[in-house]
């Protein structure tokens, strides 16, 4: 990610960036613009909608750019500062191969009255908006640094700001390493050296065999097609003086799903390398949070292992006995994520003991069908929990819609050979739900599916193809909805 300085005055020899916003006739231009001129606007077709970015170089003495930033909302600055990074790197590529000089820094003045939800917006757009994950020998120029000229009042906000970035950033790495690479022993151990970084953030990594003691049935059955044994990954956040509740975060982990013995089409499957980016999230989450200090204990836990086809795949058929000693039928194997869940939350509800429990994870295609790919599914058994979900993801860029926990299906759950059914017929989404809810005992729970966000297949706002980092800065967020 670019570099991001706040500075009171501007760098002479950097190239400016000048927003603009719509007028009544031509675009309204911010500081540093005074030599653009509405005739230049209007035979260029500028509007000063957000995310419009144009080059200026030959129109104004020092200033290189024009973005546009459209009513000033916090999405549009978000907009904008995405946008405006891949033109600065679209054109430092072209600049590149033609053998010219190419800029490395940009510097923005902001207008008077900037807020701190705009300017963390910017940041986060301009952080995220130019991401690139490719496995390749060539490396192509970026934007090196961005001066932002403004109030040193606002250097607290562009902090806060980096720190969800580099969480979201990091969820997006997990989500787009291949899993010829990515095993749960290779994500396990991402975990224990992202919060290597963090004095205070624990990270504990259990192997086949603890599973195995302890009877996490649901993780050992799922992982155990595959030649790579599955990981539990536990991290805790206990502040001295916290605040809040204690929550406990829990997050799939699949870091390839085959679909097991009830395969998947082949179309389609390479992107399961991004199965566990609930998992990815959590970790990322809980880093984020030891990085800005937040007062609040939380506990992350994250059920690994890899769905795959053998000799020891478990059956459509099998009863499986998790952690907290309920029983289910396998109907899918392909249905594996809510069966690693359910062990982990059985695990926080026994152990952990938390106040609230919120579990997130790539569940189920109902919710990518029902909400498109980028809009989260919400269940909650807790209206408050579930309201502070949504305004969390608001403040944060990601749109969640709460679906409901429908109590004619409750039935449909409950299997003739076992305490549950897996994976029964009807609405799988909410079915998924119901299914998770037997093992929260009556916890404050919230569940959230990403199964449509949390890739995307084109670039739109901060997001670019691949894995998006979805739901990450929602759940930080909700923990720091608690120290206000």
């Amino acid at each position: 990610m670019p570099e991001i300085e706040v500075a009171a005055t501007p760098r002479r020899g950097v190239p400016a960036v000048v927003l603009a916003h719509p007028g009544d006739d031509s675009p309204e231009f911010g500081p540093g613009g005074a030599d653009l001129t509405a005739e230049w606007a209007t035979a260029l077709g500028l509007t000063g909608k957000a995310g419009e970015v144009n080059l200026a170089a030959d129109h104004a003495a020092g200033v290189r750019w024009v973005a546009g930033i459209g009513e000033g909302a916090a999405a549009d600055w978000r907009k904008t500062g995405a946008a405006l990074v891949r033109a600065f790197e679209a054109r430092a590529e072209t600049d590149s191969d033609a053998g010219r000089k190419v800029a490395r820094s940009l510097q923005l003045t902001l207008p008077e009255g900037t807020t701190e939800d705009q300017i963390s917006a910017l940041v986060l757009g301009v952080s995220l908006g130019g991401y690139r994950y490719k496995v390749s020998s060539a490396e192509k120029p970026r934007l090196k640094l961005l001066r932002l000229v403004t109030a040193e009042d606002l250097r607290p906000a562009v902090d806060r700001a980096l720190a969800y970035a580099q969480g979201t950033a990091a969820t997006r790495d997990m989500g787009n390493t291949p899993s010829n690479v990515k095993n749960p022993a290779w994500l396990a151990a991402a975990a224990v050296k992202l919060a290597a970084q963090l004095p205070g953030l624990k990270v504990e990594v259990r192997d086949e065999h603890w599973l195995a003691e302890q009877g996490f049935g649901g993780l050992l059955a799922v992982g155990g097609g595959s030649a790579s044994p599955p990981r539990f990954v536990e991290l805790t956040w206990r502040p001295a003086r916290a605040e809040g509740p204690h929550i406990a975060y829990v997050g799939k982990g699949i870091t390839f799903d085959t679909g097991g013995i009830s395969l998947k089409p082949a179309d389609g499957m390479h992107l399961m390398r991004t199965d566990m980016c609930g998992g990815a999230s959590v970790i990322a989450a809980l880093v984020t949070i030891a990085r800005l200090g937040l007062p609040v204990r939380v506990t992350g836990l994250v059920p690994i292992a890899e769905n795959h086809v053998s000799g020891s795949s478990y059956r459509p058929g099998d009863v499986v006995r998790h952690y907290d000693g309920q029983t289910t039928e396998v109907t899918n194997t392909d249905a594996e994520g809510r069966m690693v869940l359910a062990d982990a939350i059985g695990y926080a509800v026994r152990r952990v003991k938390p106040d609230l429990i919120v579990d997130v994870a790539t569940l189920t295609g109902a919710m990518k069908v029902s909400l498109g790919v980028r809009t989260g599914g919400l269940f909650s058994t807790d209206d408050a929990l579930a309201a502070r979900i949504t305004d969390a993801g608001t403040r944060s860029g990601e749109a969640w819609w709460r679906m409901p926990l429908l109590a004619d299906l409750e039935d449909e759950v409950v299997s003739e050979i076992a305490d549950w059914r897996q994976c029964p017929p009807g609405p799988g989404g909410i079915t998924a739900a119901l299914f998770l809810r037997k093992f929260t005992a009556d916890i404050p729970w919230a569940h959230m599916d990403i199964a449509g966000p949390a890739r995307a297949e084109k670039t739109y706002d901060e997001v670019v193809p691949g894995a998006t980092g979805f739901s990450t800065r929602t759940l930080v967020e909700l923990a720091a909805s608690y120290t206000r």
